[in-house]
């Protein structure tokens, strides 16, 4: 936990490459930490979101779809978020399947990807959580009449003869023409408002970094990353990185609000 003294925090995140590639300043100390230690872990995403529910992380990465109701216990930051357009996850089937979908396979119970089936695909009421990166195999073996596919997964899915029958996040968009908050960045309100602000600023200082310094987090991000072909890396981090991530501004809290409404 937190000591004010030594400055040291715990920092939860996914390992996959917009994570790894936003925080590899901070991991590598490739940046001035103003004093902080960061002690770091890697989470799948549902495990995050489990803990931020239990309290248990001082920073971490959670779905956006938690925040309300993580809300009396963290406080949204500006900087490290997954938001944007065109990055939505993918309910995608076997090619040529045309029965019913009726159980489908998702990354989490409390992930975004779910909250947007319930909305988009209220019909679908039968969702699984497994692994974010066994759907795509479980639903190639038709253990599931479908999945939603996240992360590097939505890159690679034809190669397992999977088809797409919906872009949750162009339908998103579609329907409200807002960016698609993905995930969020938050801190635990048992810290003072100073030290978020300390630590907002040292992520946005670590972003900028990665974006002038593209090359230099290639290896640290190929130590957690699911697939390692540095096409699908680079699709990966220019799909979910971007200028939401250094800070959200009006449109990218409006988002957020909408999701979390």
């Amino acid at each position: 936990m937190y000591n004010s003294l030594l400055k040291r925090i715990s920092l939860s995140i996914s390992p996959c490459p917009n994570d790894t590639f936003m925080f590899d300043a901070i991991v590598n100390k490739r940046i001035d930490l103003e004093g902080y230690t960061f002690d770091v872990e890697y989470h799948d995403i549902e495990q995050l979101n489990m803990r931020a529910l239990s309290g248990s992380a001082d920073i971490t990465k959670c779905s956006t779809a938690l925040l309300k109701s993580i809300n009396s216990s963290y406080r949204l930051l500006d900087s490290g978020s997954a938001l944007g357009r065109g990055n939505g996850p993918l309910l995608v089937r076997r090619q040529g399947d045309t029965s019913p979908i009726r159980h489908i396979a998702v990354p989490g119970l409390y992930t975004t990807a779910n909250a947007l089936v319930g909305r988009l695909f209220p019909t679908i009421t039968k969702r699984t959580p497994m692994l974010f990166s066994e759907i795509a195999e479980a639903v190639e073996f038709g253990r599931f009449d479908a999945g939603v596919l996240i992360h590097e997964g939505r890159f690679v899915y034809e190669r397992r003869n999977l088809e797409l029958i919906a872009d949750l996040g162009l339908e998103w968009e579609r329907q409200l023409g807002l960016p698609l908050p993905l995930g969020s960045i938050v801190i635990s309100r048992s810290f003072s408002e100073d030290v978020a602000k300390d630590v907002e600023r040292i992520i946005r200082r670590s972003i900028e970094y990665a974006f002038a310094n593209p090359d230099q987090s290639r290896a640290y991000i190929k130590e957690h990353a699911q697939e390692l072909d540095d096409e699908v890396i680079d699709k990966h981090i220019s799909l979910f990185v971007n200028n939401f991530s250094l800070t959200l501004g009006d449109e990218g809290r409006r988002a957020v609000e909408e999701l979390t409404r």
